[in-house]
Formats: C-alpha cells, structure tokens, sequence
C-alpha cells in the first residue's frame, strides 16, 4: 500500500529524530531540536521523561481517526531499527488498549497478504515471526536473533495486577532454552529467591530490549504503567494515537502531529469535513453553537430525527465549562465530562 504525503512526512520527522537522539545520546535535546526545525516560530514544549528510562526516545505521533495510525506503526519498525537500534532484526513489543483490538491486530500481522504485514516484510525480506501475547511460549531462540519478532499485548496484559500480566512475570522452565547463554551476572533482569535469573516473559525482553510501539493508549483506560515499561527495559517508545496524553507531568512527547485536513486532502476520509479558522476561542464556540442550532432546524424535518450535539474540548480544570458558559447556555443542556466523571458517567449509561 502507497503511503500518503503527511504518512512519509511523519517517517521522515522518525528518522530524523532517531539519527539525531542516537548520535548525541540524549533523546530530549533530539525531540526539542526536532520541534524547533518544525516550528522555528513557536517554543517546544517540555519533553517528559519516564523515571529510569531518561535515556530511552519516547515520542508520539498524533494522527486523526483513519489516518492510518496502525500502517504507519508497521512502516516504524524499520526506521527505528536503521535510525537508532542498530539492529538487523528488531524484536517488537506491540501494545494495544483492548483484547480484541489485540487479536485484530495479530490477526492482520500474521497474514502475508494484509498491508500491515506487506511493510514489515518488505523491509526485512519476509523474515518476520508474529506471535500473539497468549502464544509467547511457542517463541524460538532464533526467532528473537535471525528475524524481526512481533509481540502483539494489551497494556493490561503486562500489569501485575491482572493475571496474565503476572503470568509474564513469572518463572516459566519453557523460557529456558533463551537465557541458555545470558551471562548470570547480567544486570537489569529479575531475579528468583535463590538468586538466579528468573526465565519469565519480562527478563526475555528485558535482555533484548525491544522497540515498543503503543497503538492509542488512552483507551486503556488509565495512562501507562511506568514501572511496567521500565521492567521491560525497551530501547525506544514510539506511540500512534488520535487524542495524546497531555498530563504536564506524564503525557506524550507529540513530535508529529496531522490534521484532519491532509488526511481528507489524502482522501482517507469520506465524511464531509468543514474546517473554518476564528480569530478567538470565544468566536469559535459561538459559531459553533450557531451551527449546531441550524443543523438541528434541519434535522426537525427527518422522522428520525435525532438532535445534533456540539462537542468542546479544552486543557485545564474549568475549559469545558468556560466554553459554554460564555454562551449563557441552560444546564438542562449542558453536560461536563471530565476526567474524574467519566468512569461514573459509563457506569450510568451502562445501566
């Protein structure tokens, strides 16, 4: 499948920044200079990094649903293996928010003929093992050295507190034949009471510290475990979502952003999108509202009539109120989502 003009821009920004964080061995001053040869005209933002992975590239690409986040991700494994692993055969940790996104996913991996699995051999002469999280026991030594692995998990799969995640913590002996040739003294891995390396699923991928793509980590539900990330030991985070982490404290390093418009010029999106800039926030919100009333006049003449909503987004603890409250709207029309409301507002709607 032919990448779109913005998709090879936003491997291009990847490589780019990958040679740069590679050769000066720092990934915050690669991102920072990264963003200022983007946007020479504004400041970057801070560059966040995870505790005992300060060394370690974690960027984000910010990508509208249906421009191909998960394509692109395949395309990733062999910029970052040429631009900063280093490696002929990276191994791949593939995170992903739900099961059966998982099993999707895997799925479109294993089959030659799936656009997904075409870039991945493509670039590594077909030398490519896919294995999904529940297979991991049917991975080979050489699997891990003479070809590209991809390991396709949910992020809850690796948390501790679920069962599978402490599955992949734990001891297994069909692990053994991988560590047959770890030196016992290696640092960094996990170790059993008696003080020898643990065979379990974390310490393999610890010792070959995979590329670790995250494919919308905030449908998880909660933000990535950081401690879960650093037992892994990866050698570079690239995450592709639509709606980036923007906790200024844990949030996503956006280093590539895409906007509505060069997906729709790419033809990627078949529903109508009218864009019109404002010169104000307060502007913006009033058009909109004005909008949304002609919309639902029109939508008075359709039996199935169903009432158009306005929807607003903003950063900060008042923004969302702040935009409907500057047009006098009634609180019988109003509804606030916020991140501490949202989990007791699916539970209502679930019931």
């Amino acid at each position: 499948m032919e990448l779109k003009d913005f998709q090879r821009n936003a491997l291009d920004t990847l490589a780019a920044y990958l040679d740069r964080a590679r050769i000066s061995d720092d990934p915050e001053q690669a991102f920072i200079q990264s963003l200022r040869e983007q946007r020479p005209d504004k400041p970057p933002p801070p560059y966040r990094t995870i505790q005992n992975l300060q060394s370690v590239p974690n960027v984000c690409f910010r990508l509208p649903t249906g421009g191909g986040k998960t394509l692109l991700a395949a395309h990733a494994i062999a910029v970052a293996g040429r631009s900063y692993l280093e490696r002929d055969f990276p191994v791949v940790l593939w995170l992903v928010p739900t099961s059966t996104i998982r099993k999707q996913t895997a799925e479109a991996l294993k089959k030659p003929s799936h656009p997904y699995r075409a870039a991945i051999d493509d670039a590594f002469d077909g030398r490519v093992s896919v294995f999904d999280i529940s297979e991991i026991d049917q991975i080979r030594p050489q699997d891990l050295t003479d070809r590209v692995t991809v390991i396709v998990a949910t992020i809850q799969s690796l948390r501790t507190s679920n069962p599978d995640g402490r599955k992949a913590y734990s001891h297994s002996e069909n692990f053994e034949p991988h560590f047959a040739h770890i030196p016992e003294n290696m640092a960094g891995l996990e170790r059993r009471e008696d003080g020898k390396i643990k065979f379990s699923f974390v310490n393999l991928m610890a010792f070959h510290r995979p590329l670790v793509i995250v494919d919308e980590a905030h449908k998880a539900g909660t933000n990535l475990s950081f401690d879960m990330l650093a037992a892994l030991r990866p050698s570079c985070i690239v995450e592709f979502t639509a709606t980036p982490n923007t906790d200024p404290k844990n949030g996503s390093n956006v280093l590539f952003r895409a906007s509505a418009a060069e997906v729709k010029a790419a033809e990627m999106i078949k529903l109508p999108i009218i864009l019109t800039e404002h010169p104000d926030w307060r502007s913006a919100v009033h058009d909109a509202i004005e909008t949304r009333a002609r919309l639902a006049e029109t939508a008075k003449s359709d039996p199935r009539y169903i009432r158009p909503p306005n929807a607003f987004s903003g950063t900060g603890p008042r923004a969302g109120s702040d935009c409907v409250r500057s047009e006098n709207i009634p609180d019988r029309e109003r509804e606030y989502r916020t991140r501490k409301n949202r989990r007791s507002y699916r539970r209502a709607t679930r019931t």
